[in-house]
């Protein structure tokens, strides 16, 4: 009985190792290349230590993304940094008319490599910088201008 039960499974596992299995995409990640459209290093602010590289770009399905490079650090014990893309180096919500100078991407979860899908047919253009902050002390806790 021992000897068919291996046999079985050599079996099955002959059979389906050639068998070619599906591509999963990550929707939250660039696929393919990531081109680089505008980039820019963080300034840190209030001390939360907020460093590295910012950039903004699309990916080979033509999805675009906020990327933040190894080196991102900021203050993350609070548990709030949330990411803007801001027309400004300076937080102005207007929640009255929408926002226009601010479009929320999402919070930053740990230091290193970061990726924000942006929104679909979010427009980019105007937004000239990525705003770090801290919701529950409500300060900025850095900012990138991103050219």
């Amino acid at each position: 009985m021992k000897k068919i039960f291996l046999y079985t499974l050599l079996i099955i596992a002959v059979s389906c190792s050639n068998d070619e299995s599906p591509t999963v995409l990550d929707a939250s990640r660039p696929n393919g290349t990531f081109s680089v459209t505008r980039s820019g290093s963080f300034i840190d602010q209030n001390g939360a230590g907020s460093m590295g590289t910012a950039s903004l770009g699309t990916d080979t399905q033509n999805t675009a993304f906020l990327v933040f490079d190894q080196s991102f650090r900021t203050a993350l014990a609070t548990g709030t940094v949330t990411v803007f893309l801001s027309t400004s180096e300076t937080f102005t919500p207007d929640p009255a008319n929408g926002n226009p100078n601010l479009l929320l991407l999402g919070p930053v979860r740990n230091p290193g490599e970061n990726f924000f899908r942006i929104p679909q047919n979010s427009d980019t253009s105007p937004f000239s910088h990525v705003i770090l902050w801290c919701g529950s002390v409500g300060v900025p806790f850095g900012y990138a201008r991103i050219q």
